[in-house]
């Protein structure tokens, strides 16, 4: 039996699923975590630049280079193990080290990525994350850590995946630029679990800082957007009460239009991306199968009251957004409407006005007509007088007695010729 043949994408595809294993981690260890993304046009970024320093980064530990081309690398750097992903818009460095710090979230944990390094790195960082994982204490211990590590009044708590784990933060950046989480893992729990639960922790932090880059582009729309709508409501009144002619609304309503489409063009992609990484965070909160732990806030109440409104007004501006686009495309049609009344009216007028000449031109043809009869009857029977002159000489008929007997019946002929001209013309 012949092979078959497969679709050349066929391994690639398959592959791409497992690409990036969550790690195994064995408690207690460090993660510390750095998401970069370019300022401007991250998505159309030199992805080669991103490659390249992680290159750099491996070279200061004599470690092996990924594949060319790669979008995600895991290997040992020293005591550290890597993990490095490139995804549409930014770049993660998740570095993990066994053991911990005298000092829970000790900034010296992030010197794993050395300062030089950090300097030339191509983009801006969207967060940076200190992770602790250790074995689960005492209840009264662990309140003592929750208490001295993490803001009280916005610590979230969770006891995740049936008991597995308790994570928390207060999702707050500490004095040296880096987020604080930590993850308290029952005796037992095997290393590839809590490698997931990290990973979870991680995502989250990115997703949730990611999306709320969409906050701050609604923001800065808000003031222009507002005017745009005060202005557009301004001209639908004019339209409506006729104040000013359609030329003098056309202009500004197409300005307005411009540049609303414009913003809705620029705002397109940080929308959708919005909308994504927010559907993201509350996935990876669920998959986590949280439980209240102690009477504390949840991460899926902290979201619910500290990020889904933030979500709801980035959705809110896009539905503002298209709604004012598609008034100035109902104003447009409105005007093109007036214009077109407007039009029909000027060309009704025109029929009439060439009716109205065509009627005078038709009485004036006929005036015409009638002088015509009459010069041409005068030429007539004048020619016939002279030709039947001498029949009326014989006959002893004055010229006079004669001109008198012809005219009416030259003048009907004429009238009569010029009759059939007329029909044979129509």
């Amino acid at each position: 039996m012949p092979p078959i043949s497969d679709h050349p994408l066929r391994y690639k595809l398959a592959n791409e699923l497992h690409a990036r294993p969550f790690p195994s981690l064995e408690a207690p260890c460090t993660a510390v975590f750095l998401a970069v993304k370019q300022p401007v046009n991250a998505v159309g970024r030199d992805r080669l630049k991103d490659l390249e320093h992680l290159c750099d980064l491996l070279d200061r530990h004599g470690a092996p280079h990924p594949q060319p081309g790669a979008t995600h690398y895991s290997g040992q750097i020293g005591r550290h193990c890597l993990k490095w992903e490139q995804h549409t818009e930014f770049v993660t460095y998740t570095v993990f080290t066994p053991g911990l710090s005298a000092r829970a979230f000790d900034p010296a944990e992030f010197e794993v990525f050395p300062e030089d390094w950090l300097e030339a790195i191509p983009g801006v960082r969207v967060t940076s994350t200190l992770i602790r994982v250790e074995e689960r204490p005492t209840d009264k211990v662990m309140q003592g850590h929750l208490k001295d590590w993490f803001v009280p009044e916005s610590l979230a708590v969770s006891d995740v995946l049936d008991g597995a784990a308790v994570i928390a933060t207060d999702f707050r950046i500490n004095p040296a630029g880096h987020m604080r989480m930590a993850a308290f893992v029952t005796k037992g729990t095997g290393a590839r679990r809590i490698g997931r639960i990290v990973q979870r922790m991680c995502e989250i932090e990115t997703y949730k800082a990611m999306s709320m880059l969409g906050l701050s582009r609604v923001k800065a729309m808000s003031e222009p957007l507002g005017a745009l709508e005060r202005d557009l409501t301004g001209l639908m009144g004019q339209i409506s009460r006729g104040d000013a002619a359609p030329e003098v609304t056309l202009e500004p309503l197409l300005q307005i239009s411009a540049e609303l489409e414009s913003m809705i063009a620029e705002s397109a992609f940080r929308f959708g991306a919005t909308g994504a990484y927010e559907t993201i965070v509350h996935q990876r909160i669920k998959v986590m199968r949280e439980e209240r732990y102690n009477g504390r806030q949840t991460f899926s109440e902290f979201m619910m009251r500290r990020y889904d409104p933030a979500m709801r007004t980035v959705a809110s501006t896009q539905t503002r957004l298209g709604d004012l686009s598609q008034r100035s495309t109902r104003a447009g049609e409105l005007l093109r409407t007036k214009v077109d009344v407007a039009r029909s009216a000027q060309n009704q007028a025109l029929l009439e006005s060439m009716d109205r000449r065509a009627d005078q031109a038709l009485r004036l043809q006929e005036t015409v007509e009638g002088l015509s009869v009459v010069a041409i009857s005068y030429y007539a029977v004048s020619l016939v007088s002279y030709a039947a002159y001498p029949l009326a000489k014989a006959s002893g008929l004055g010229k006079g007695e004669l001109t008198a007997l012809v005219t009416l019946p030259v003048v009907a002929a004429v009238w009569w010729m010029v009759r059939r001209i007329r029909a044979k013309m129509h």
